[in-house]
């Protein structure tokens, strides 16, 4: 470590710190201290090494993991609002009865609002940085400034917008490029290939090039929606997007369950990254197949955990997320080998920020990224006793056993205690908003499912 420039901001030690080597697999480092110098990992040391060193502040992680802090990279977060509003319903009767009938009349205080406590919730859970596609993005930027995560945000839009949809997502990317100090990156976000035309999608692709933005959308979110495409088009939705030349830009595709064979070929030869978000929690309740995993990465194809919306999933635990995507792909591939631990704590970090294109900045603990992290305490019964570091943290840990979260050096949690979130008056609020936003008396929606062209309204106030 080269002499310092005065104090570090922050020294963690006495933690087992979660580390990747240069192929990007996963080991531990006993005993070790990070070291934070303006939002930096300055350095990964020994703890006796870092004793000496003069800090702003210390914090003793004495028994506890650190970890890179996880990363959502597909939920609509103010969606929270509608959590547990249409269960056990299959997904055509979700949207059109209940979801885009409900969107309808959203404001964008409401947005705020669903905003807000869903980031008290991910920052609770460990999640450090959250990829976010909806509506009045401007709220959602506000709240991410206001309580200190990271984010990667795109304003969806429907071809039943008209040109404003598209463009006002572009306008909200260009403007909010870099805000939060940096903490948001955004994207253009058409919702989907069945709810935005082949010109569409072809528009979005000129922007993304002309402006050097990607792309993050739904497709192939199941088999029905794939068979439906062929049947239309010939084409799979995949087809659709390469088509349209948006996978020669960078582009992350949410769900992907209803990949077929030949998809696996196409997003291949992409001539821009692409990446692809998996949300298993959702596909289990809405009886879907789950994302092909293992043929994404022999493709070499990055997949990242989510968590979905919770009006779909009920939660934004991408720790959960995590532990489900390695027991699905277990029993999708029928080998108990595939994924193992130390890969499951490989895609909820590295692998999903290189989904976000963020793989770069965040998602390891090494010096020169940002000092997005978290701490975990395994001293609970269900944790004990620790054989096998990784499949303790995978199979046995949960979500509530993060002590501290930390991003760009700032601590968001400490204890388990929200240091940027008041929960109690955003709960308040928004529970006083509930009964007129869940209405459906008024017989609107914004959408309908399978049909591109409706007549779009949305809350304004």
């Amino acid at each position: 470590m080269t002499a310092p420039q005065g104090p570090a901001d922050l020294v963690i030690f006495g933690c087992t710190a979660l580390v990747h080597d240069e192929r990007e697999q996963v080991s531990f480092r006993p005993d070790c201290a990070v070291v934070v110098r303006e939002g930096v990992i300055d350095a990964l040391v020994p703890t006796a090494e870092a004793a000496g060193l003069d800090a702003r502040e210390r914090i003793d992680a004495g028994g506890q993991v650190a970890l890179p802090g996880f990363i959502n990279c597909h939920t609509h977060a103010p969606m929270v609002a509608l959590r547990g509003i249409a269960e056990d319903v299959p997904v055509e009767e979700w949207f059109d009865d209940w979801i885009w009938p409900i969107e309808s009349q959203l404001t964008e205080r409401e947005v705020e609002l669903g905003a807000r406590l869903a980031c008290a919730e991910m920052i609770r859970a460990g999640v450090t940085c959250f990829a976010d596609h909806y509506f009045a993005m401007d709220a959602v930027a506000a709240v991410v400034e206001e309580t200190g995560l990271r984010a990667h945000l795109g304003w969806a839009y429907f071809s039943s917008q008209g040109p404003e949809g598209r463009e006002r997502s572009l306008d909200f990317a260009l403007r909010q490029q870099g805000a939060a100090n940096g903490r948001i990156t955004t994207t253009l976000a058409p919702h989907a290939p069945y709810t935005v035309t082949a010109e569409d999608l072809a528009a979005t692709a000129e922007l993304a090039r002309e402006h050097g933005l990607p792309v993050h959308l739904h497709a192939a979110e199941n088999h029905a929606q794939t068979d439906n495409s062929l049947k239309e088009y010939g084409c799979t939705p995949i087809e659709l997007l390469e088509r349209a030349g948006l996978l020669d830009t960078g582009v992350l595709i949410a769900h992907a369950t209803g990949l077929v064979e030949r998809d696996l070929d196409v997003l291949a030869r992409a001539g821009g990254p692409v990446a692809v978000a998996s949300s298993p929690r959702g596909y289990l309740k809405f009886g879907w197949d789950t994302t092909p995993v293992r043929a994404l990465a022999a493709r070499g194809i990055p997949v990242g955990l989510a968590t979905d919306g919770a009006a779909s999933n009920n939660t934004l635990d991408v720790w959960e997320a995590m532990t489900l995507t390695a027991l699905t792909q277990k029993h999708a591939t029928g080998d108990p080998r595939w994924l193992t631990a130390r890969q499951a704590l490989q895609h909820a970090t590295l692998q999903s920020a290189q989904a976000l294109g963020l793989g770069e900045r965040i998602g390891s603990l090494a010096p020169g990224r940002r000092a997005d992290l978290v701490l975990v305490d395994l001293s609970g019964p269900h944790t004990q006793p620790v054989h096998d570091l990784a499949a303790t943290l995978v199979h046995s840990a949960r979500s509530s056993d993060v002590t501290t979260t930390i991003v760009d050096g700032q601590v968001l949690m400490r204890e388990r205690k929200l240091l940027t979130v008041d929960v109690s008056e955003t709960v308040a609020e928004l529970t006083e908003r509930l009964p007129r936003l869940v209405d459906r008396s008024h017989g609107q929606r914004i959408q309908t499912y399978g049909q591109r062209i409706q007549t779009y309204g949305h809350g304004e106030s």
